[in-house]
């Protein structure tokens, strides 16, 4: 790699001024705290693939880890990105990163890091990482204008093969190339990383930050520039390595304590399930004011209902269509328990998600 010349903290870097100028920014490390990106792949390994294809990834993070020290950092990626995605279809791979990731990485976000990339006018994101499992994210949550990341190759099948396109894994020398080949002459303005393999393309930026290898808390989701409203995905931690393989130990012995869980209490009387609920391990939670006991002929049956109290105004009695008023309970209901509504329509809710607008093609309009 050469000689590099000496970067400072981006602590030292200032912020004012820099509406006109552009700015490259390395990803994991960088933007985010977590300076590895196995959780999200195996994120996807597992939404866009399967359960064993992410406990393959995982049984690979010893041998992955001694490559990145002894080998190469980008060896070492090039093997997840084989374990992840070899076989998947694109489309999957690329549904699976717009629907699960963006949770887990807004709540990555490097807060120091963000405060300088966000000041700029141009941003761009020059990453390792594959660019589709990052673009959806930097660009619709973070601002970023451009993603120059590793990229899949894919069959005409349209699955991933395993193997990246040339010039193989956004590392060092690589790194430096993709920029020469992006902006020319015009190179960008700040260049910021976290690790020695990003020199290379810092050292012929103008300018030049490290961020330090120093624990800090994540910014707060609600400062990035859109909201994450949607949420797929089966995990709710992000999966470092050893929250991953506490996880699936834990899965066996978590299916069958909720298979004794439900059957265990079907068959007995409802005075003795809630001491039954306290050996299990459930926890049962009763919010305001219980109902009276059942009596003589009278059972214990409760009913809720707000709908009484519409003004009459908002009911189909006064030519509001179902919709509308279906809208406006629904707003009802989300003020009651403390959720948040938005306008979204179906298809909004589709294009955010998928990239369409909810329809599923007939073989005719296909052709």
């Amino acid at each position: 790699m050469g000689a590099h010349r000496h970067f400072e903290p981006i602590s030292k870097c200032r912020i004012e001024g820099r509406a006109n100028q552009t700015v490259a920014a390395d990803l994991d490390g960088t933007l985010l705290v977590s300076r590895s990106a196995f959780p999200y792949f195996l994120l996807v390994a597992l939404e866009a693939g399967s359960l064993v294809r992410a406990l393959l990834l995982l049984a690979s993070v010893p041998f992955v880890y001694l490559v990145y020290l002894f080998v190469s950092e980008s060896v070492a990626i090039e093997t997840f990105i084989f374990i992840s995605f070899a076989g998947l279809r694109i489309r999957d791979i690329e549904l699976a990163s717009n629907s699960v990731l963006p949770k887990f990485y807004a709540e990555d976000v490097h807060p120091q890091t963000w405060k300088v990339f966000n000041s700029f006018g141009k941003r761009y994101i020059i990453t390792a990482n594959p660019r589709i499992m990052v673009e959806h994210f930097v660009k619709n949550f973070l601002g970023a204008d451009k993603v120059l990341g590793t990229e899949l190759e894919v069959s005409k099948s349209g699955r991933a093969t395993g193997f990246v396109k040339k010039p193989g894994v956004l590392v060092g020398e690589n790194k430096k190339a993709a920029i020469v080949k992006e902006f020319g002459t015009n190179l960008p303005d700040l260049g910021l990383g976290d690790r020695e393999t990003d020199h290379d393309f810092m050292s012929i930026c103008k300018e030049g930050y490290m961020v330090p290898r120093t624990k800090c808390e994540p910014l707060p989701r609600n400062k990035l520039l859109s909201p994450v409203i949607f949420h797929e995905g089966r995990l709710v931690q992000r999966p470092s390595p050893l929250v991953a393989l506490l996880t699936f130990l834990w899965m066996p012995i978590g299916i069958v304590l909720s298979i004794l869980r439900v059957y265990l209490n079907i068959p007995l009387p409802e005075r003795i399930v809630r001491y039954n609920y306290k050996i299990l391990g459930i926890k049962l939670i009763v919010k305001g004011t219980p109902p009276p006991p059942p009596k003589n002929g009278q059972s214990g049956v409760l009913f809720i209902t707000f709908l009484n109290q519409l003004p009459p105004e908002l009911t189909c009695k006064t030519g509001k269509s179902a919709i509308e008023v279906a809208n406006y309970i629904q707003r009802v209901m989300a003020g009651a328990l403390g959720f948040e509504c938005t306008n979204l329509t179906r298809k909004d809710k589709y294009a955010m998600m998928a990239g369409t607008d909810g329809r599923v093609q007939t073989k005719k309009e296909k052709s």
